[in-house]
């Protein structure tokens, strides 16, 4: 068996924790100490949150959509094969190893989608962009933790508390979706996006997409009333 190589490590700001990059012949990994954040080989149930939101906006012109978490660019490259050449898409990305990673030993996995001109990156903080913004977004995607709570630093619960994520509806155009990835069900998350005032729909996806593999939950929320 082909064994796995660190490439490199990365802090994460503001965090004691450290961020690691592993590859095994053409595979990447992203760990978060004895956790897997995510594989080269997993893009299913990433690929559907981005699916799933631009469904949901179909028919919007200019649309502006804010995905938090550059990842391995699952989310984005699907947002982008969906969007049309009007549309504008921000990634926020707390980490900069992560964008120098992207550039860097996993290029070939990105492609061309961080030169596509509707992109924009910002080395940031996601939530200090939706705290800061007002109907500025028809879409907020969120793919920085393994389900509502802070995995990768503790802070990132104030992404999904109450107050987040009515600073998350005050930063969406009427009707915009706020769409978050789980690697598992949260009751109580639902109950929350429905109390800051959206109409809430919660899918399974599975990280093979059509081939299977792990079920992993997606909240597709959309913004009620102005």
């Amino acid at each position: 068996m082909i064994p796995w190589i660190l490439l490199d490590t990365a802090k994460i700001p503001g965090d004691r924790g450290d961020l690691r990059l592993k590859r095994r012949g053409a595979e990447f990994s992203i760990m978060l100490g004895s956790n897997e954040l995510m594989n080269s080989r997993l893009s299913g149930s990433e690929e559907a949150l981005a699916r799933l939101t631009c469904l949901q906006l179909r028919g919007r012109k200019h649309p502006r959509i804010l995905i938090g978490g550059l990842g391995m660019g699952f989310t984005l490259r699907a947002a982008l094969a969906e969007l049309g050449a009007d549309a504008q898409v921000t990634v926020a990305e707390l980490v900069p190893a992560v964008v120098a990673w992207a550039r860097g030993p996993m290029a070939d996995v990105f492609g061309d989608s961080l030169t596509d001109p509707r992109v924009s990156i910002v080395e940031g903080d996601v939530g200090a962009l939706i705290r800061s913004s007002r109907s500025s977004y028809d879409g907020i995607l969120l793919d920085v933790d393994n389900g509502p709570e802070g995995l990768t630093r503790k802070t990132n619960d104030s992404l999904y508390d109450l107050a987040g994520l009515s600073s998350a509806r005050t930063a969406l155009t009427p009707g915009g979706v706020f769409a978050v990835w789980s690697s598992a069900p949260n009751r109580a998350f639902t109950q929350r996006l429905r109390k800051a005032g959206f109409g809430v729909d919660e899918v399974n996806a599975r990280a093979h997409g059509t081939r299977g593999g792990a079920r992993h939950t997606l909240w597709i929320a959309t913004k009620q009333g102005g």
